[in-house]
């Protein structure tokens, strides 16, 4: 079979965005009525594992060969995969999670739509294609993230329902921590992030992947430091500070993270949180390990949960107890971990109700603190030592007095 036997369709995310007139990143293809032999001798290269997907020889955009898929066991690997020159463009379609991604554009620029997409990206609807919805759990966290990143668009009322219903039927139960973890962090990088959880709350999933953030909702704190009162909602004002700023998927998942002490807090002492940056840190360790997440992430998060409060309290600081906290944040040896210690910090005092620009003056002194640190020759100091196991005290001194002369004494 030669190549010009076969028809090749854009599909996808590069046809919704540009009916949305968002610039197109990555275009797809699909290829209907060829074989993977066909595609081989027109010179196409093949990725796929599961499936046929070869690159183009020159612009290297993946081509699929159209397929159907069959559910033949639990989760979202449990597909069987038809991928034959009889399958029709309308069959691989339909296999598609929301009608808005099931829309194929020909090569003459034609729209092939036979779920009535364009309809709902017009209605700003994300709605599923077909009840083969239920068969793929990655499809909840999907609709989730699209409605992060499409924060006016609404999950359409029957789509919803079919994500409670596999909830309910225990399909969530069996996603694994890498599609969790690869969903979320897109979810954490979208323009409006709390969307995500709403959405995963709205359908019962947040308290199967995530309940250390799901118990965040109803448990409340002192009004006097937070207007907003709920924790969870507070959370998710301080995700969207972080996204407002363009932070780094470092710093959101710290945002996220850094109170899930609040919610095991035990009753009788609400709405007080005493101690809840320990039982954070503990949750953050436990939440990372499940969901594998990457070093700097988690490392970040630590911090964040076990320093943040601390922060607030660095303008009363004496300067060497201010020293010792910027060597307990590892801040002189890695300063740009700090910046994002700070812009997490930064999130959390601006994620409140009508505190949107409040003054951050403990982050300006601890910064003042931190230049005057560095500017210390710390192997100048060493140098003229003749006792090795007195240098670091000798360099802390240094140090020390390089701050007295920026930080007032209190």
């Amino acid at each position: 079979m030669r190549a010009d036997n076969f028809k090749t369709y854009c599909v996808g995310g590069a046809v919704r965005d540009e009916l949305l007139g968002i610039p197109v990143k990555d275009k797809d293809f699909v290829v209907v009525g060829s074989t993977p032999q066909a595609m081989l001798d027109a010179g196409y290269k093949p990725v796929g594992k599961d499936f046929p997907v070869f690159l183009h020889p020159k612009t290297h955009d993946e081509y699929a060969l159209a397929r159907t898929e069959r559910k033949s066991g639990k989760g979202y690997t449990g597909f069987t995969v038809h991928a034959e020159p009889d399958v029709t463009l309308e069959e691989d379609l339909s296999r598609r999670d929301f009608t808005m991604n099931a829309i194929a554009k020909s090569a003459d620029g034609k729209l092939i739509d036979p779920f009535n997409g364009q309809a709902d990206i017009q209605s700003k609807i994300i709605r599923h294609v077909s009840h083969a919805f239920v068969e793929d759990p990655v499809r909840i966290l999907r609709a989730a993230r699209f409605a992060a990143r499409f924060a006016d668009f609404t999950i359409a009322p029957e789509t919803l329902a079919l994500m409670r219903q596999m909830v309910e039927i225990g399909e969530v139960d069996a996603l694994v921590s890498e599609r969790v973890w690869q969903e979320l962090s897109k979810g954490l990088m979208e323009a409006k992030p709390s969307r995500m959880f709403e959405v995963l709350r709205a359908c019962g999933a947040l308290k199967v992947i995530l309940p250390e953030v799901d118990r965040l909702w109803g448990v409340p704190q002192p009004a006097q430091h937070h207007p907003e009162v709920d924790t969870g909602v507070h959370v998710m004002m301080v995700i969207d500070y972080a996204a407002t700023q363009n932070f780094s998927l470092p710093v959101r998942f710290a945002a996220l993270t850094h109170d899930l002490g609040k919610g095991t807090t035990p009753k009788e002492v609400l709405p007080r949180h005493i101690g809840h940056e320990e039982r954070s840190v503990q949750l953050v360790k436990e939440m990372s390990k499940r969901l594998r997440v990457p070093n700097d992430c988690k490392e970040l998060a630590h911090i964040v949960a076990k320093f943040h409060g601390k922060l607030h309290a660095a303008s009363k600081m004496r300067p060497d107890t201010l020293l010792k906290f910027l060597i307990e944040l590892d801040a002189i040896r890695q300063p740009e971990r700090f910046e994002d210690f700070l812009k997490a910090c930064e999130s959390d005092s601006r994620g409140r109700t009508g505190m949107e620009n409040c003054e951050l003056p403990e982050t300006e002194l601890i910064k003042t603190a931190l230049r005057a640190a560095l500017r210390l020759d710390a192997g100048a100091v060493a140098k003229g030592m003749t006792e090795p196991e007195k240098i670091k005290q000798a360099v802390f001194e240094a140090r020390l007095e390089a701050l007295k002369k920026v930080i007032p004494l209190h």
